[in-house]
């Protein structure tokens, strides 16, 4: 099988010691990695601190003019992040877009940022998507994020999860059971294309309870439009740029999702866009119109694109350590029942274990976003009001201090017996942390299940020693490849 846009080791075949070291060590394979690699380091620094104060100021590398360090990260991801911790500490200023951003990464500075001993920090995704995501839950902040989630909780209880669990696993296992076409034995499928169709699917009949039809294709281009502009070069709307594809892409979802609000209003059903229009906090708080289509827009991003990243995510791993997808399959089996309920799914121990192993070396999300609101610190560093902070998390799933050989996939770390997750109470933060932890976490987590359930039931799959999945990073991971997999139904 070729997979990939680099095969690892291409001439005699050494022992790979890890499939994960990519995301460790900035690698050399390839013309564009040594390119970058020629970037020279420039050393800056952020503000001066006041005279009166006890802070020191926060150092780090400006790399390219306006670019920054932009185009390493999009290449190597956790790997350039890994690359500045270590050579600046927990604390570094970097710039990206014309912009300077401090990157926070390491347990005990993380907690000063999305601690709540202090409110110094607001979000900051509004650089990033506010424009195409706007008042989403993620960009609110304080009292306001606090009263919209307290409303939105009520389309997220466990008994309206039940319900789209149901709803959901049908869905599921009739994508799934298409992607080996009738009368072939085997067939090749790329990973991430193909989770994406169907979280799409998912999303229709679960989040809207809606055949999108025709306009399947519109609806997945205006989320990409929205999900890539973020990272624009050029953040104006000039012809043919991203910028103003996500603009356009916002208006062609705000248009769908406003036709369909008056049925959505008339009468409750299950799916979650109903639940947004009937939702009622305990003191009688609920959503306008305008509200409602901004989290729907929000959620569906949110839902399909990480759940197509993480399920991506399991199902290669899956396939380099067969053992592993071979105890995944013998407990879905004899799990044995048509529709799983909740409790079903959370007895899947070595389900489990393997997505939570993928999510750390590869969470969806591999950052969070915020601001300074006033002058404040960070570990001893002056952080000026309205510096724009990265909190690093990913760097914590991969400090050899939490755990145990990190770059190595060992679904067992999260075994009770070892709980390498309780190394720090920040050591595995891949729903995010605080008050802007992940409000469908529990639904991501159950449909990933579900997704990787049917697979493991329908299929097997290898993927050869030396290839090593080739992940680019923009606002989520992906394959630039797609995730090529051979399938052979069982």
């Amino acid at each position: 099988m070729v997979a990939g846009d680099r095969v690892v080791n291409s001439g005699p075949v050494a022992p790979i010691e890890s499939e994960n070291l990519g995301l460790f060590e900035i690698p050399s394979d390839h013309l564009i990695d040594l390119a970058l690699r020629l970037v020279p380091h420039r050393s800056t620094t952020l503000a001066r601190p006041p005279r009166d104060s006890d802070t020191s100021i926060v150092h780090g590398d400006a790399g390219l003019p306006y670019l920054g360090r932009s185009l390493h990260y999009l290449r190597w991801g956790p790997a350039e992040l890994m690359d500045r911790y270590r050579r600046f500490g927990p604390v570094s200023v970097h710039s990206s877009l014309g912009q300077d951003r401090v990157m926070v990464a390491g347990p005990e500075a993380i907690d000063e940022v999305i601690g709540h001993r202090r409110r110094d920090f607001g979000q900051g995704w509004n650089y990033f998507i506010g424009p195409f995501f706007r008042r989403g839950l993620l960009l609110l902040e304080f009292d306001e994020h606090k009263f919209h989630r307290r409303i939105m909780q009520q389309a997220f209880t466990r008994e309206r999860l039940e319900a789209h669990l149901a709803a959901l696993t049908p869905v599921v296992r009739a994508g799934v059971a298409r992607w080996v076409p009738p009368g072939e034995r085997e067939h090749t499928v790329r990973l991430y294309p193909t989770f994406k169709e169907l979280t799409l699917d998912i999303a229709a009949e679960i989040f809207m309870a809606v055949d999108v039809g025709a306009r399947r294709r519109e609806l997945v281009e205006a989320f990409l439009a929205c999900t890539h502009a973020g990272l624009s070069i050029v953040r104006h709307p000039v012809p043919g740029g991203h910028w103003r594809a996500g603009l356009q892409g916002r208006k062609v979802l705000e248009d769908y999702f406003f036709a369909m609000l008056p049925d959505k209003r008339r009468v409750e059903t299950p799916d979650f866009f109903s639940g947004l229009c009937h939702a009622r906090s305990e003191d009688g708080g609920w959503f306008g119109d305008a509200d409602v289509v901004n989290h729907m827009i929000f959620l569906i991003m949110a839902a399909h694109d990480t759940t197509t990243t993480t399920a991506t995510a399991v199902a290669y791993y899956l396939g380099k350590h067969p053992e592993w997808q071979r105890r995944v399959r013998a407990e879905v089996l004899a799990l044995n029942v048509e529709s799983p309920t909740i409790a079903d799914l959370e007895r899947l121990r070595d389900l489990d274990l393997v997505v939570k192993e993928s999510l750390r070396l590869l969470p969806p999300v591999p950052g969070l976003s915020r601001r300074a609101v006033r002058d404040t610190e960070i570990q001893g560093r002056y952080i000026p009001a309205g510096t724009q902070v990265d909190v690093a998390y990913q760097i914590n799933h991969l400090l050899p201090e939490l755990w145990t050989r990190p770059e190595r996939f060992d679904p067992e770390r999260f075994a009770e017996s070892r709980r390498e997750d309780k190394s720090h109470r920040l050591a595995w933060l891949p729903f995010g942390a605080g008050a802007h932890k992940c409000i469908g976490m529990h639904f991501g987590a159950f449909e990933v299940k579900t997704l990787i359930a049917a697979l493991v039931r329908d299929y097997e799959w290898e993927i050869p020693e030396t290839y090593r999945m080739p992940w680019g990073f923009s606002s989520i991971p992906f394959p630039r490849d797609g995730g090529p997999v051979r399938l052979r139904r069982r």
